[in-house]
């Protein structure tokens, strides 16, 4: 029981973090981050260098080899150089001081996609999205939401009936009046 309560009251304490340092992939900027576990790293890592897509690789800066387990994260020593490598990006190897970096090739200045979708199934007519991107940088989008379209149909054939009517109406006592001129 006193052991129980021990542990509740007093629960054990987090390992003291431990100092690494971490680049990009092309090498052209280094942070130092103090971590206690890999996966605190990876997560420091990301807040440090703005990365919004959760998918990375970390590797050793000076092998690349990949360190994926917690067990061979605590063998490393304090102050490791690790690498963080996105989506599409390799480890290169540094020559006389100076990394080589390879990009992907740009295919084009912009690409242009259009969405149409229905937030509701009885919607009438839906959404379209127009979204561009250019030189893979830059994006802009656009939505257009046509979801009151039918009340907006319905709303133009009651205007239309309604002038029917008058002009009916207009009629009937326009000839009414020429009768009764006659």
């Amino acid at each position: 029981m006193g052991a129980v309560t021990k542990q509740t009251l007093f629960p054990p304490l987090m390992p003291a973090g431990r100092p690494f340092r971490v680049s990009n992939a092309s090498r052209s900027s280094r942070k130092g981050i103090v971590a206690s576990s890999l996966q605190e790293l990876i997560s420091k890592t990301l807040d440090a260098f703005l990365i919004s897509a959760g998918i990375v690789t970390l590797v050793l800066e000076e092998d690349g080899t990949v360190v994926d387990t917690e067990e061979f994260f605590k063998s490393l020593d304090d102050n490791t150089h690790f690498m963080v490598l996105e989506k599409g990006e390799k480890w290169t190897q540094t020559r006389n001081g100076v990394a080589t970096v390879k990009r992907k090739k740009k295919m084009g200045v912009a690409n242009i996609t259009f969405d149409l979708y229905k937030l509701n199934p009885k919607d009438f007519i839906g959404c379209l999205n127009i979204k561009a991107t250019f030189y893979e940088i830059y994006s802009v989008s656009y939505d257009i939401k046509c979801m009151g379209a039918k009340s907006l149909l319905r709303k133009v054939l009651q205007l239309m009936s309604h002038a029917a009517q008058i002009t009916g109406q207009f009629l009937l006592y326009t000839g009414t009046y020429m009768l009764q001129l006659m």
